[in-house]
């Protein structure tokens, strides 16, 4: 069995040495390789493929790199879910469509690989580390943990530990030609300024790995404040960390850094509006339209430097392709972001979400989508009270009468925790240097530029945020566009609510002060006598008329 398996090993390499790669042969004649070409017979291991940017990444090469040879991804099998069923799973949805009716075999080119990131080797089997060392050509190393309160310990260990153990891996691997690491634009949020290089890490990774190693939970989240100093969460403290473990390879490893910022729903590809996910932006704009979220904390002139899913991917494509036949000599740090090119605002977002969410309104909202924006503590503190605590109290006290479960208090009180994480990036603005994008767009051909395009200069944001809203109510909420109708007119009925509501209280809150004073009495008895005038003067302008 043995001599098989080296047997088909001395194959394999003796294949990838007589299969010289179309961008090579390019190269060595003084022409350059298209992005697709590059990748066309290449093994490309991603790690967290399964996630939200690893599944448009793995779509995207198979559509756009069709020769691809095969992608590798690293899947944890889940409680009662196999590894295989997970993947299956994932091929089934809608993102895949496109490269499905193209190709209605793409999934033979996906391998599987069994795989734990908290664990020691990744826990690879022996055989697959053999296959991976031995095959691979370019790692995209997407996997993490994006939980902005993750405690500190696990948040090490998927973002740091896990970063050592795949580039210890990438260090062993035969024919890599470029290695791919995901950051964040926010891994450096203490800084106003943040230049396309990896800063000096807030501490020594190793030796904090080998401080929390003996402590319990309790004194790891008693220190944590102080570790993360005035960085806002462990999310940011330890991709910075991660940023300077990929660093320490750089002499041995072809690597690049991309750092996307709030990545949210697809601009074009493979279809406009594609996301599926709450995290972020999209569970605010889905509260929003839900009429749930009434008001939030941030600038309204603050930039939200969001960017499309498909433009962080092309970039990273690109990147790949430059990283892997360029060969920089230092590190190649891209920051990925609008704010500094194509900038808009919180304010200019609340604005375009409420235009969607009343034109193409979800289904059952349990309110009219009119949320609000404001820096000021107190006002914002004072809404809170009347349009979310007020409301969720009646509505639970509604429920426990009908004899239901309350449930809209522990929702609003889940969607303060979340507004809560993003002010310290919605009340504030950041300057990021994106010199080393500009010049990998001049890098490219006409034909990649327009097939990896990521020129941010081209998004047109009102479309972009309809397009957007209207992704989380199809692909998120899984809610039918035929249902708009109907929606509308649920919409309208709550309007006529509120409406009958506010115009009874405000009549009982006159009737009771007109009980309690003279004057107020008086004032009344002066307005009704001026209607009924004013009524009698246009019936008798009627009479005349006529």
């Amino acid at each position: 069995m043995s001599a098989e398996l080296s047997e088909g090993q001395d194959l394999d390499r003796l294949e990838d040495e007589e299969q010289t790669s179309e961008a090579q042969r390019r190269l060595i004649s003084g022409g350059m390789a298209s992005i697709p070409e590059y990748y066309a017979g290449k093994n490309v291991l991603i790690t967290g493929a399964t996630g939200f940017m690893g599944k448009v990444l793995v779509e995207k090469l198979l559509r756009s790199c069709p020769d691809v040879k095969a992608l590798y991804i690293l899947v944890r099998p889940k409680a009662g879910q196999s590894m295989k069923k997970r993947v299956s799973d994932m091929m089934k949805c809608k993102l895949f469509d496109r490269v499905r009716e193209e190709n209605p075999d793409f999934h033979q080119k996906i391998i599987p690989i069994s795989s734990e990131l908290t664990q020691p080797g990744l826990s690879i089997s022996s055989e697959d580390a053999e296959r991976l060392t031995a095959c691979i050509n370019v790692v995209f190393h997407c996997a993490a943990t994006v939980r902005f309160d993750e405690p500190l310990k696990h948040a090490l260990q998927l973002n740091v530990i896990a970063t050592q153990q795949i580039l210890a891996l990438a260090q062993q691997i035969q024919h890599l030609e470029a290695f791919i690491h995901i950051s964040t634009a926010y891994a450096n949020c203490n800084r106003k300024y943040i230049d396309e290089i990896i800063y000096p890490p807030p501490v020594e990774p190793k030796k904090l790995i080998e401080s929390l190693e003996w402590m319990d939970e309790d004194i790891v989240q008693e220190i944590t404040p102080r570790l993360i100093g005035d960085r806002p969460n462990t999310y940011t403290y330890t991709k910075a960390l991660a940023e300077n473990v990929v660093q320490q390879v750089q002499d041995k490893l072809n690597i690049c850094i991309i750092r996307p910022s709030i990545v949210g729903a697809s601009w074009q590809e493979p279809f406009p509006g594609w996301i599926d996910n709450f995290n972020g932006a999209s569970g605010v704009f889905i509260a929003a339209g839900k009429g749930i979220l009434r008001t939030m904390r941030a600038n309204n002139e603050a930039v939200a430097d969001l960017i499309p899913v498909d433009m962080v991917i092309n970039l990273t494509l690109a990147a790949g392709w430059y990283t892997a036949v360029h060969r920089p000599k230092t590190t190649m740090v891209y920051n990925c972001t609008t704010g500094g090119i194509n900038p808009f605002h919180w304010g200019e977002i609340e604005h375009h979400v409420m235009l969607s969410f009343k034109r193409n309104p979800l289904e059952q909202a349990f309110r009219r989508p009119n949320a609000n924006i404001t820096s000021n503590y107190l006002i914002n503190q004072y809404w809170v009270l009347v349009s979310h605590k007020f409301p969720a109290f009646i509505y639970d006290l509604f429920l426990r009468l009908c004899g239901q479960k309350p449930q809209m208090m522990r929702i609003f009180n889940r969607l303060h925790k979340a507004i809560s994480l993003l002010e310290y990036f919605s009340s504030q603005d950041w300057e990021w240097n994106c010199e080393n994008g500009n010049m990998l767009m001049s890098q490219l051909t006409p034909e990649d530029r327009k097939t990896f395009n990521f020129d941010v200069r081209q998004l047109n944001w009102p479309e972009y945020i309809e397009n957007y809203c209207i992704g989380t109510k199809k692909y998120v909420l899984n809610e039918d566009m035929s249902d708009i109708p109907a929606a509308r007119q649920h919409l309208r009925k709550l309007r006529n609510i509120r409406y009958t509501f506010n115009t009874l209280l405000v009549v009982f809150i006159w009737r009771v002060f007109i009980a309690r004073s003279q004057m107020a009495r008086n004032i009344w008895y002066f307005v009704v006598s001026l209607c009924f005038k004013f009524l009698s003067y246009f019936r008798a302008s009627s009479t005349l008329t006529n």
